[in-house]
Protein backbone atom coordinates (compact mmCIF):
# COMPACT_ATOMS: atom_id res chain seq x y z
CA UNK A 1 0.00 0.00 0.00
CA UNK A 2 1.40 3.51 -1.27
CA UNK A 3 2.44 5.43 1.98
CA UNK A 4 0.35 8.06 0.45
CA UNK A 5 -2.74 5.62 1.40
CA UNK A 6 -1.66 4.61 5.10
CA UNK A 7 -0.73 7.95 6.18
CA UNK A 8 -3.17 10.24 4.03
CA UNK A 9 -2.58 13.91 4.32
CA UNK A 10 -6.27 14.73 6.22
CA UNK A 11 -4.71 12.42 8.81
CA UNK A 12 -1.38 14.14 9.24
CA UNK A 13 -2.86 17.78 8.74
CA UNK A 14 -6.24 16.48 12.07
CA UNK A 15 -2.64 16.07 14.05
CA UNK A 16 -1.05 18.93 13.33
CA UNK A 17 -4.24 20.74 14.17
CA UNK A 18 -4.99 18.92 17.64
CA UNK A 19 -1.24 19.15 18.55
CA UNK A 20 0.21 22.66 17.46
CA UNK A 21 -3.34 24.59 17.15
CA UNK A 22 -4.47 22.86 20.48
CA UNK A 23 -1.02 23.69 21.96
CA UNK A 24 -0.68 27.31 21.09
CA UNK A 25 -3.96 28.65 22.15
CA UNK A 26 -2.70 28.65 25.80
CA UNK A 27 -0.48 31.45 24.34
CA UNK A 28 -3.06 32.58 22.51
CA UNK A 29 -5.46 33.07 25.47
CA UNK A 30 -2.65 34.88 27.48
CA UNK A 31 -2.14 37.56 24.85
CA UNK A 32 -5.72 37.72 24.41
CA UNK A 33 -6.69 38.52 28.15
CA UNK A 34 -3.77 41.61 28.00
CA UNK A 35 -6.90 42.64 26.21
CA UNK A 36 -9.84 41.29 27.45
CA UNK A 37 -11.67 40.43 30.50
CA UNK A 38 -11.25 36.85 30.61
CA UNK A 39 -15.00 35.61 30.64
CA UNK A 40 -15.67 37.83 28.39
CA UNK A 41 -13.10 37.16 26.28
CA UNK A 42 -13.97 33.49 26.79
CA UNK A 43 -17.85 34.14 26.19
CA UNK A 44 -17.54 35.89 22.78
CA UNK A 45 -15.17 32.91 21.73
CA UNK A 46 -17.39 30.61 21.66
CA UNK A 47 -21.13 32.67 20.80
CA UNK A 48 -18.98 33.30 17.39
CA UNK A 49 -18.00 29.85 17.34
CA UNK A 50 -21.34 28.16 18.17
CA UNK A 51 -22.79 30.57 15.77
CA UNK A 52 -20.55 30.19 12.77
CA UNK A 53 -20.67 25.75 13.08
CA UNK A 54 -24.40 26.01 13.94
CA UNK A 55 -24.97 28.30 10.68
CA UNK A 56 -22.80 25.85 8.51
CA UNK A 57 -24.85 22.71 9.52
CA UNK A 58 -27.83 24.11 9.48
CA UNK A 59 -27.28 25.33 5.75
CA UNK A 60 -26.10 21.56 5.50
CA UNK A 61 -29.42 20.25 5.94
CA UNK A 62 -28.85 19.43 9.77
CA UNK A 63 -32.03 19.40 11.88
CA UNK A 64 -32.38 21.95 14.72
CA UNK A 65 -31.66 20.47 18.23
CA UNK A 66 -35.01 18.84 19.86
CA UNK A 67 -35.55 20.78 23.80
CA UNK A 68 -34.38 17.70 25.27
CA UNK A 69 -31.15 18.18 23.22
CA UNK A 70 -30.48 21.77 24.14
CA UNK A 71 -30.66 21.21 27.54
CA UNK A 72 -27.79 18.27 27.09
CA UNK A 73 -25.93 20.43 25.31
CA UNK A 74 -25.94 23.49 28.14
CA UNK A 75 -25.17 20.93 30.93
CA UNK A 76 -21.90 19.63 28.51
CA UNK A 77 -21.66 22.85 27.50
CA UNK A 78 -21.40 24.23 31.00
CA UNK A 79 -18.40 21.44 32.49
CA UNK A 80 -16.73 21.05 29.18
CA UNK A 81 -16.27 24.98 27.94
CA UNK A 82 -17.41 27.83 30.76
CA UNK A 83 -15.97 25.19 33.74
CA UNK A 84 -13.38 23.72 31.75
CA UNK A 85 -12.09 26.23 29.15
CA UNK A 86 -13.34 29.40 31.42
CA UNK A 87 -11.56 27.68 34.05
CA UNK A 88 -8.07 28.23 31.99
CA UNK A 89 -8.81 31.30 31.18
CA UNK A 90 -9.24 32.41 34.46
CA UNK A 91 -6.10 30.43 35.50
CA UNK A 92 -3.96 32.31 33.41
CA UNK A 93 -5.74 35.75 33.91
CA UNK A 94 -4.67 35.04 37.92
CA UNK A 95 -0.84 34.56 36.95
CA UNK A 96 -0.70 30.70 36.08
CA UNK A 97 1.70 30.42 33.03
CA UNK A 98 0.27 29.07 29.81
CA UNK A 99 2.58 26.34 29.97
CA UNK A 100 1.38 25.04 33.50
CA UNK A 101 -1.90 25.53 32.23
CA UNK A 102 -1.99 23.18 29.59
CA UNK A 103 0.49 20.96 31.63
CA UNK A 104 -2.41 20.99 34.05
CA UNK A 105 -5.13 19.97 31.56
CA UNK A 106 -3.02 17.13 30.60
CA UNK A 107 -4.53 15.05 33.58
CA UNK A 108 -7.68 15.38 32.32
CA UNK A 109 -7.06 11.80 31.43
CA UNK A 110 -6.68 10.80 34.95
CA UNK A 111 -9.81 12.70 35.83
CA UNK A 112 -11.43 11.10 32.99
CA UNK A 113 -10.78 7.54 34.10
CA UNK A 114 -11.87 8.05 37.68
CA UNK A 115 -15.32 9.16 36.62
CA UNK A 116 -15.84 6.36 34.03
CA UNK A 117 -15.21 4.15 37.21
CA UNK A 118 -18.32 5.53 38.53
CA UNK A 119 -20.51 4.65 35.34
CA UNK A 120 -19.41 1.18 35.51
CA UNK A 121 -15.97 1.24 33.52
CA UNK A 122 -13.19 -1.26 34.92
CA UNK A 123 -9.70 0.21 34.57
CA UNK A 124 -6.77 -2.05 34.60
CA UNK A 125 -3.73 -2.34 36.50
CA UNK A 126 -1.74 -0.10 34.67
CA UNK A 127 -4.35 2.22 34.32
CA UNK A 128 -4.79 2.29 38.07
CA UNK A 129 -0.92 2.92 38.46
CA UNK A 130 -1.01 5.58 35.71
CA UNK A 131 -3.74 7.49 37.81
CA UNK A 132 -1.58 7.46 40.96
CA UNK A 133 1.16 8.10 39.15
CA UNK A 134 -0.67 11.26 37.89
CA UNK A 135 -1.95 12.26 41.24
CA UNK A 136 1.82 12.20 42.26
CA UNK A 137 2.44 14.83 39.57
CA UNK A 138 -0.13 17.37 40.43
CA UNK A 139 1.08 17.14 43.49
CA UNK A 140 4.97 17.67 42.37
CA UNK A 141 2.83 20.47 40.13
CA UNK A 142 1.70 22.68 42.71
CA UNK A 143 4.86 22.50 45.00
CA UNK A 144 6.09 24.48 41.47
CA UNK A 145 6.90 28.23 42.33
CA UNK A 146 4.18 29.39 39.58
CA UNK A 147 0.96 27.72 41.20
CA UNK A 148 2.32 28.62 44.84
CA UNK A 149 2.41 32.30 43.36
CA UNK A 150 -1.01 31.92 42.39
CA UNK A 151 -3.41 29.36 44.76
CA UNK A 152 -6.01 30.52 43.31
CA UNK A 153 -5.34 29.78 39.78
CA UNK A 154 -3.74 26.50 40.58
CA UNK A 155 -7.35 25.32 42.17
CA UNK A 156 -9.05 27.10 39.06
CA UNK A 157 -6.73 24.86 36.84
CA UNK A 158 -7.04 21.57 38.51
CA UNK A 159 -11.06 22.32 38.64
CA UNK A 160 -11.05 23.08 34.69
CA UNK A 161 -9.07 19.76 33.92
CA UNK A 162 -11.45 17.70 36.78
CA UNK A 163 -14.95 19.46 35.17
CA UNK A 164 -13.82 18.51 31.35
CA UNK A 165 -13.40 15.16 32.21
CA UNK A 166 -16.62 14.95 34.02
CA UNK A 167 -18.31 16.33 31.11
CA UNK A 168 -16.57 14.26 28.72
CA UNK A 169 -17.79 11.14 30.46
CA UNK A 170 -21.30 12.23 31.16
CA UNK A 171 -22.14 13.19 27.95
CA UNK A 172 -22.05 9.33 26.51
CA UNK A 173 -25.22 9.28 28.51
CA UNK A 174 -27.21 11.87 27.59
CA UNK A 175 -29.22 13.39 24.38
CA UNK A 176 -26.86 15.63 22.20
CA UNK A 177 -27.18 16.20 18.67
CA UNK A 178 -25.65 14.21 16.53
CA UNK A 179 -22.01 15.49 15.01
CA UNK A 180 -20.96 18.35 15.16
CA UNK A 181 -24.14 19.73 16.02
CA UNK A 182 -23.58 19.07 19.87
CA UNK A 183 -20.77 20.94 19.12
CA UNK A 184 -22.26 24.12 18.30
CA UNK A 185 -25.09 23.90 20.50
CA UNK A 186 -23.06 22.91 23.16
CA UNK A 187 -20.19 26.54 22.45
CA UNK A 188 -23.93 28.69 22.19
CA UNK A 189 -24.61 27.64 25.42
CA UNK A 190 -21.62 28.38 27.16
CA UNK A 191 -21.27 31.70 25.28
CA UNK A 192 -23.94 32.65 26.69
CA UNK A 193 -23.26 31.61 30.54
CA UNK A 194 -19.82 32.90 30.42
CA UNK A 195 -21.17 36.25 28.77
CA UNK A 196 -23.53 36.09 32.00
CA UNK A 197 -20.88 35.31 34.31
CA UNK A 198 -18.94 38.35 32.87
CA UNK A 199 -21.96 40.76 33.19
CA UNK A 200 -22.41 39.43 37.11
CA UNK A 201 -18.64 39.70 37.97
CA UNK A 202 -18.80 43.14 37.06
CA UNK A 203 -16.24 42.90 33.59
CA UNK A 204 -16.05 45.88 31.44
CA UNK A 205 -14.20 46.92 29.20
CA UNK A 206 -12.15 50.33 30.06
CA UNK A 207 -10.61 50.14 26.32
CA UNK A 208 -10.43 48.89 22.90
CA UNK A 209 -8.94 45.69 22.69
CA UNK A 210 -5.33 46.27 20.65
CA UNK A 211 -4.35 44.45 17.55
CA UNK A 212 -2.86 41.76 19.31
CA UNK A 213 -6.14 41.16 21.53
CA UNK A 214 -8.21 40.86 18.76
CA UNK A 215 -6.08 38.58 16.75
CA UNK A 216 -5.87 36.28 20.15
CA UNK A 217 -9.61 36.36 19.87
CA UNK A 218 -9.85 35.69 16.50
CA UNK A 219 -7.32 32.51 16.15
CA UNK A 220 -9.07 31.23 19.05
CA UNK A 221 -12.71 31.24 17.22
CA UNK A 222 -11.01 29.77 13.67
CA UNK A 223 -8.02 27.96 14.62
CA UNK A 224 -8.76 26.57 18.40
CA UNK A 225 -12.50 26.30 18.80
CA UNK A 226 -13.74 25.50 14.84
CA UNK A 227 -10.97 23.76 13.08
CA UNK A 228 -9.24 22.04 16.17
CA UNK A 229 -11.76 20.48 17.26
CA UNK A 230 -12.83 19.32 13.51
CA UNK A 231 -10.18 17.98 13.14
CA UNK A 232 -9.99 15.95 16.83
CA UNK A 233 -13.58 14.53 15.94
CA UNK A 234 -11.82 13.09 12.46
CA UNK A 235 -9.47 11.51 14.39
CA UNK A 236 -11.78 10.01 16.52
CA UNK A 237 -13.46 8.09 13.63
CA UNK A 238 -10.68 7.47 12.05
CA UNK A 239 -7.56 6.00 14.51
CA UNK A 240 -7.65 4.47 17.95
CA UNK A 241 -8.94 6.23 20.88
CA UNK A 242 -5.65 6.87 22.30
CA UNK A 243 -3.95 8.30 19.21
CA UNK A 244 -7.04 10.55 19.06
CA UNK A 245 -6.40 11.91 22.60
CA UNK A 246 -2.47 11.42 22.47
CA UNK A 247 -2.47 15.44 22.59
CA UNK A 248 -2.54 15.44 26.65
CA UNK A 249 0.71 14.70 26.57
CA UNK A 250 2.13 16.78 23.64
CA UNK A 251 0.15 20.25 24.23
CA UNK A 252 2.07 20.73 26.96
CA UNK A 253 5.26 20.55 25.60
CA UNK A 254 3.93 22.98 22.44
CA UNK A 255 2.82 25.20 24.74
CA UNK A 256 5.83 25.55 27.16
CA UNK A 257 8.13 26.37 23.83
CA UNK A 258 5.90 28.69 22.79
CA UNK A 259 5.36 30.48 26.09
CA UNK A 260 9.22 31.04 26.75
CA UNK A 261 9.87 32.14 23.06
CA UNK A 262 6.99 34.75 22.62
CA UNK A 263 5.70 35.57 26.32
CA UNK A 264 8.87 35.32 28.15
CA UNK A 265 7.29 32.61 30.62
CA UNK A 266 10.16 30.30 32.38
CA UNK A 267 9.50 27.17 33.80
CA UNK A 268 11.61 25.78 37.21
CA UNK A 269 12.94 22.15 37.83
CA UNK A 270 9.75 21.57 39.82
CA UNK A 271 7.76 21.79 37.01
CA UNK A 272 9.59 20.17 34.66
CA UNK A 273 9.69 16.90 37.17
CA UNK A 274 6.45 17.65 37.39
CA UNK A 275 5.87 17.71 33.20
CA UNK A 276 7.83 14.27 33.00
CA UNK A 277 5.80 12.96 35.62
CA UNK A 278 2.54 13.49 34.44
CA UNK A 279 3.40 13.12 30.34
CA UNK A 280 4.75 9.60 31.65
CA UNK A 281 1.15 8.57 33.79
CA UNK A 282 -0.92 9.76 30.59
CA UNK A 283 1.37 7.22 28.12
CA UNK A 284 0.71 4.33 31.28
CA UNK A 285 -3.19 5.19 30.69
CA UNK A 286 -3.03 4.75 26.86
CA UNK A 287 -0.91 1.97 26.81
CA UNK A 288 -3.93 -0.31 26.68
CA UNK A 289 -5.98 1.46 24.64
CA UNK A 290 -2.91 0.96 22.13
CA UNK A 291 -3.01 -2.31 22.80
CA UNK A 292 -6.36 -3.15 22.31
CA UNK A 293 -7.15 -4.82 18.40
CA UNK A 294 -9.77 -3.62 16.26
CA UNK A 295 -12.96 -5.65 16.25
CA UNK A 296 -13.23 -7.96 12.91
Amino acid sequence: MPAARRFPLQLIGAFFALYVIWGSTYLAIRIGIESWPPLMMAGVRFLIAGSLMYGFMRWRGAPAPTAVQWRSAAMIGFLLLACGNGGVTLAEHSGVASGVAALAVATVPLFTLLFGYFWGARNTRLEWAGIALGLVGIGMLNLGSNLQASPMGAAMVIFAAAAWAFGSVWSRHLPLPVGAMASAAEMLAAGAMLLAASLLSGERMTEMPTAAGWGALLYLVFFGSIIAFSAYMYLLKNVRPAAATSYAYVNPAVAVMLGIAFAGESIGFEECLAMAVIISAVVLIGLPQWRKQKPA
